[in-house]
């Protein structure tokens, strides 16, 4: 059971991540406390059907999506929509994105 909570835990951080979220951010919207988040993305807990039907509508995904822990995009334009995510309002990262894929290609 620890391996799934832990797979659950970094398929929730990774939805948060890409959505540009912070943990306080989702936790607000959870109505959690930052540590009952933390402890969810560590897999210390696991979700209950309340908290799993709020993520699922939070990230706009099912509930098989945030479990499918060997889910990657496959359709080109699941990888533009993720990587659209990850970068919008976030320069930070747009910047990184940039450098890792510049350094791929050249």
């Amino acid at each position: 059971m620890n391996e799934i909570k832990k797979a659950l835990g970094k398929k929730i951080k990774y939805y948060r991540e890409i959505n540009g979220l912070t943990q306080e951010q989702l936790a607000e919207k959870l109505d959690f406390n930052c540590r009952s988040l933390s402890f969810l993305e560590c897999g210390k807990n696991f979700v209950t059907a309340s908290t799993l039907k709020k993520l699922c509508n939070i990230f706009n995904i099912t509930p098989k999506q945030l479990f499918d822990f060997e889910y990657y995009p496959q359709k080109p334009e699941d990888i533009k929509n993720e990587l659209n995510k990850m970068i919008s309002d976030n320069n930070e990262k747009l910047f990184d994105i940039y450098n890792i894929v510049k350094g791929f290609v050249n």
